[in-house]
C-alpha cells in the first residue's frame, strides 16, 4: 500500500509541475518569438539501487517524475505588421543581444532605435551587429542608425536612404548545445558556442509569432488538471486506509 501512496504523490507533483509549463505556454502564446517548453520525465526507484529486486517489484517501486522541460525551437508563424525595424528570422538561427556584459540570443526581431540611434530589443539592450571598420574588415559591436528609411537585406544587412551602416548578427549553435531560457523569449548558451549563421534568412516589416498552439495547449491544461485530480483522490484514499489500518492495529488493553 506504502508503494502505491508515494507513487501518488510523485506522480501528484510531476503534474503540478506539468501544470505550470502548460500555463506558461499559455500565457507566452501572443509572445513574439516565444518557444513552447515541453515536459519531459524519468524514472525514480524506490528500491535505492537494489539490483537483486525482481519485475513486480520494479514495476512498483519504479515513480515517474517531471525531469524538466525541453524547448521546442519549431519555427512560428511569419506574420507581417509594416513595420520597417520588425524582422522575422526564417529558418534557423537567433539574434544576439547584449545583456550587461552576457550575450543573450533571441528570435524576437521587434526592434527600436534609442535617443542615441542604437538599435536595441524591447528591452532596451543593444542588439548586436557585425559593422564596418575603418580598416574595412568587419567588427562587432551595437548598430547606430541615422535618421531616414531603413532597409534589412535578408542576408541581414542594414541600409539607411541606400547607404549600409552595418549588418545584424546572426548565430547559430552546434547540434546539442544546451539553450537556457531567459525570460520568456531570450536564451543563454555557454561561453564561445555561438556560431555566425551560414546563410540567414530575414523577413523584413514581419514578425515571428510564439509556436505554441493555444487549443492543444489548453486540452492538455484541462487533461493534466483532471489527472491531478483523481491523484489527488488516490492520495485522500489512501489516508483513510492507513488510519483505519492504524486503528485495527492498535492492542487492546484488557481491563
Amino acid at each position: 500500500m506504502e508503494s502505491g501512496y508515494y507513487a501518488a504523490l510523485t506522480g501528484l507533483v510531476a503534474k503540478f509541475n506539468a501544470l505550470d509549463i502548460a500555463a506558461n505556454n499559455l500565457a507566452n502564446v501572443s509572445t513574439t518569438g516565444y518557444k513552447a517548453q515541453e515536459d519531459f520525465y524519468r524514472t525514480y526507484s524506490a528500491t535505492m539501487g537494489n539490483s537483486e529486486v525482481g519485475p513486480l517489484n520494479l514495476a512498483i517501486n519504479n515513480y515517474g517524475v517531471l525531469g524538466g522541460a525541453s524547448t521546442n525551437f519549431e519555427e512560428g508563424a511569419v506574420e507581417n505588421t509594416g513595420n520597417a525595424l520588425d524582422i522575422a528570422l526564417q529558418g534557423k538561427g537567433f539574434l544576439v543581444v547584449k545583456m550587461q556584459a552576457d550575450d543573450l540570443y533571441t528570435r524576437d526581431g521587434s526592434l527600436r532605435v534609442n535617443a542615441k540611434g542604437i538599435l536595441t530589443d524591447q528591452q532596451g539592450d543593444p542588439v548586436m551587429g557585425l559593422v564596418p571598420k575603418k580598416n574595412g574588415k568587419p567588427g562587432e559591436g551595437p548598430v547606430t542608425l541615422p535618421q531616414g528609411d531603413v532597409s534589412i537585406s535578408p542576408s541581414g544587412v542594414i541600409s539607411v536612404e541606400g547607404s549600409v551602416v552595418g549588418q545584424l548578427k546572426v548565430v547559430d549553435f552546434p547540434q546539442h548545445t544546451p539553450l537556457t531560457l531567459q525570460g520568456s523569449n531570450q536564451y543563454s548558451a555557454p561561453a564561445s558556442s555561438a556560431v555566425l549563421a551560414a546563410n540567414p534568412d530575414i523577413k523584413q516589416r514581419a514578425l515571428e509569432a510564439s509556436n505554441v498552439n493555444p487549443m492543444s495547449e489548453t486540452v492538455s491544461l484541462i487533461l493534466l488538471q483532471q489527472e491531478a485530480q483523481e491523484l489527488q483522490n488516490a492520495i485522500s484514499t489512501f489516508d483513510k486506509d492507513f488510519d483505519q489500518s492504524a486503528i485495527n492495529n492498535i492492542p487492546i488493553i484488557q481491563q
